[in-house]
Formats: structure tokens, sequence, C-alpha cells
């Protein structure tokens, strides 16, 4: 299985990155290594995210408090959104319409 950030998601991940690493030297690198982590076992096991809508699961990640929005489509691991738990909770759904 191959895995795929949408831009929006992949932009969102690099920005929450260098804002904890920032905030302390080493914290944006364990962000990232979180972000892996979860990636990987998704990868391996794309069902353990609970159901949200139409084919999108959620991760919710260790330590940091984001969320994994995703999609299992056929061999690809689609990350839509790396949705932050208290920042413009849904904004992610409007991305449902444009996705490919």
């Amino acid at each position: 299985m191959k895995l795929k950030f949408l831009p929006e998601a992949e932009m969102e991940f690099r920005e929450a990155a260098r804002f904890y690493e920032d905030r302390a030297p080493g914290l944006g690198f364990a962000f990232v290594t979180e972000v892996h982590r979860a990636t990987n076992m998704l990868l391996t096991q794309p069902l353990i995210g609970a159901p949200l809508v139409d084919d999108l699961r959620k991760y919710v990640l260790r330590r940091f408090p984001y969320n994994l929005i995703y999609a299992d489509a056929a061999d690809t691991l689609i990350i839509v959104a790396l949705a932050h738990h208290k920042r413009r909770p849904f904004y992610w759904s409007r991305i449902l319409q444009n996705r490919t």
C-alpha cells in the first residue's frame, strides 16, 4: 500500500512540525516521528481509525492534539487532513467535494 498526503494535509503537517520545533527544540521531530508511526500503522491496518463520513476515517495521534483524517482507496492510504482537535472543527469536510 502507498501513502499519499493531499496538498492541504502536507502543508498542515509541515506547519505543525515547524510550530512545535519553534516551541522547543526536538519537539517538531517528535511530532514528525508520531505522524510517521501513525501512518505506518494505518498502512498495515487501515480500518483501525474511527469511521467518519463516506469513506473517511479518523485516527487520533498520541501526545499531540491532532487527528489524521484519511481514506483507504484501493492500494493507497490518502491523508486528507491533519486536523487539530480545537481549531476549525470539520474544516476538512469541504475537501470531500474536491477530492480525486
